[in-house]
């Protein structure tokens, strides 16, 4: 399997954690409200399950934004050999590897450290487009394009 391969599956798996992290959250908090209704009322218990609402709607919308992602990263096809970057180009600079697809952030795949970044981010909008040999500038920080897969 290809490095960018690897990445690719790397980033689908961790965005499929998240989405049981916050389905199992949110099944928690629903499970618990039910235990909650059964049992005292008053102050207290309407405290408490306002605030049992306000995490669920939290956690809900994490989750919604994270199956956002999952769609997004499913649309990029990671077989293509593009000649600029695009979104699903995993780019090899002088500063380290970057894949423009998703925000994620840093992850490590066979020991290589790897900033994952959306084409939307501050340095993902700079380098879209570029090619092997063009150079992206953010924060007087020059990305210099090595490769592009």
């Amino acid at each position: 399997m290809l490095l960018k391969q690897k990445i690719y599956a790397a980033c689908l798996q961790l965005v499929e954690t998240k989405i049981e992290q916050f389905r199992a959250s949110l099944l928690d908090l629903t499970q618990g409200a039910l235990n909650d209704s059964k049992s005292s009322a008053g102050d207290k218990h309407e405290t408490a399950r306002a605030m049992m609402q306000l995490e669920y709607e939290k956690i809900n919308k994490q989750l919604e934004e994270v199956l956002f992602q999952k769609n997004e990263l499913s649309k990029i096809d990671i077989t293509q050999k593009p000649t600029q970057i695009i979104k699903g180009s995993l780019v090899q600079t002088n500063q380290g590897y970057l894949f423009v697809s998703i925000a994620i952030g840093k992850i490590d795949v066979e020991n290589i450290s790897v900033i994952i970044l959306s084409p939307q981010s501050p340095l993902g909008i700079k380098l879209m487009g570029l090619q092997v040999g063009e150079t992206a500038t953010i924060n007087s920080t020059n990305y210099t394009i090595g490769s592009l897969s």
